[in-house]
């Protein structure tokens, strides 16, 4: 019988955290905590062996930081979502994670449960950042210039193709890869390639700044 459940790497250079994590986590009965490392260069060797679903990583660790663990490990393997769990909560550790492609962002102080749902979110493809982070990601973006629209159409993404706008539609709603990929009839593998043509169109670094972008074009809103 395969095993659907949830693959999880924990990362975490304290020992007591990180046993304590995985031990809360093995309690869950869709997630099987697969391993754990205690620094960056430790938790992309483990990955490689193990094939997590899921990483959980903490930013501050010796040897490599989680930000360059992060952006090694998703280079590597594009299909492991990492969350980041820390209590860096300053704007540069928060958008160095994004950047490196990070998918989710907690702080250490989250419960159980919105640990267990950040992982689930980000295992479906999707994206999930704290409550008070989530805001601050937002302004951030919406403070950045966005391209002007065709001055002939008035389309403000006119180099995307039909399709693209449609998954972007969705994403901007909310939606995960494997939702659009059941919306629109489409392969995951098909949805993961569309996703990221429209991110490197759009010039944007992940799923966060793409929503914000497309929301302020008016889209995912229907």
């Amino acid at each position: 019988m395969t095993d659907t459940r949830l693959r999880v790497l924990v990362v975490d250079d304290h020992p007591v955290y990180r046993d304590g994590l995985a031990a809360l986590l093995a309690t869950v009965e869709e997630v099987v905590v697969v391993g754990t490392a205690a620094d960056g260069a430790a938790a992309l060797d483990r990955a490689r062996e193990l094939a997590p679903d899921v990483v959980v990583m903490d930013v501050q660790m010796p040897v490599l930081d989680g930000v360059e663990a992060t952006r090694r490990l998703t280079a590597e393997s594009p299909s492991t979502g990492v969350v980041v769990l820390t209590m860096s909560e300053d704007d540069d550790t928060v958008f160095a994670a994004l950047r490196a492609g990070a998918r989710g962002y907690l702080l250490k102080g989250a419960d159980a449960d919105e640990v267990v749902q950040a992982l689930r979110t980000v295992a479906a493809g999707g994206a999930v950042f704290g409550a008070s982070l989530a805001v601050r990601i937002a302004e951030y973006f919406a403070g950045r210039a966005a391209p002007a629209p065709d001055a002939g159409t008035g389309d403000p993404f006119p180099h995307l193709t039909a399709r693209e706008r449609e998954v972007l539609d969705l994403v901007a709603a909310g939606r995960s890869n494997p939702q659009i990929a059941e919306l629109l009839f489409l392969s995951p593998k098909t949805v993961r390639n569309c996703v990221s043509n429209v991110f490197a169109k759009l010039h944007v670094a992940d799923r966060a700044e793409a929503i914000v972008r497309a929301r302020d074009a008016g889209l995912g809103r229907g």
